[in-house]
């Protein structure tokens, strides 16, 4: 795989792809910083998942206004906020937020994925993944979060699969339909980039 660095986008030659009932579809998955106008289809996406009780614990749809600062919180250079693209379609979008904000947790950040339903189980959360991991050292990330629903067992395995380690579990924390449900927090330590000796 071949990752090239151009700016704020990311390209890979990663090809995706889905069977379906006989058929086969090949996209080409980049990232790119996204940029405020970009922000209704940042929402739209992040409201899709709303109505499966699986993902968020926002109960009912939020607005553009209310994500604006949000938005401006991320920064290229430390919290970078990514849209993943296939072709020329936002197929989700990829976020880095601080925990906690408090200056001793500088190092540690949550991650947040969120897929447009069209390109849902087509094995981009797993590139997502990877890329986050990747890149982390460059934005000065020694801790890698994932704030995820127990019942959530799809989004749980996959993190276990990057090396993601239990490492908090609150029990009965959030009702979604008078349900109580837990969640799980997800961690892994990000190795520092490996110093290479000058000649």
């Amino acid at each position: 795989m071949l990752i090239i660095f151009q700016g704020s986008i990311f390209k890979t030659t990663d090809i995706v792809t889905k069977k379906g009932t006989g058929t086969i579809m090949t996209k080409s998955i980049f990232f790119k910083e996204a940029a405020l106008e970009d922000l209704p289809a940042i929402v739209d996406i992040y409201n899709s998942t709303i109505a499966s009780r699986m993902v968020t614990a926002d109960t009912s749809p939020i607005t553009i206004e209310s994500r604006i600062s949000w938005f401006h919180e991320h920064s290229v250079n430390k919290r970078p906020l990514y849209l993943i693209m296939s072709e020329q379609e936002i197929a989700g979008w990829l976020s880095f937020q601080s925990f906690y904000g408090r200056p001793a947790y500088e190092s540690t950040a949550e991650l947040s994925i969120y897929m447009d339903s069209r390109f849902r189980g087509m094995g981009i959360g797993r590139l997502c993944l990877e890329k986050a991991i990747e890149i982390s050292p460059q934005l000065g990330i020694k801790n890698l979060l994932g704030f995820i629903f127990g019942h959530n067992l799809p989004s749980l395995k996959l993190f276990s699969k990057f090396g993601f380690e239990q490492w908090g579990h609150l029990p009965g924390v959030a009702v979604l339909d008078d349900e109580e449900r837990d969640l799980i927090i997800l961690g892994k330590k990000i190795a520092a980039p490996a110093k290479t000796n000058k000649m």
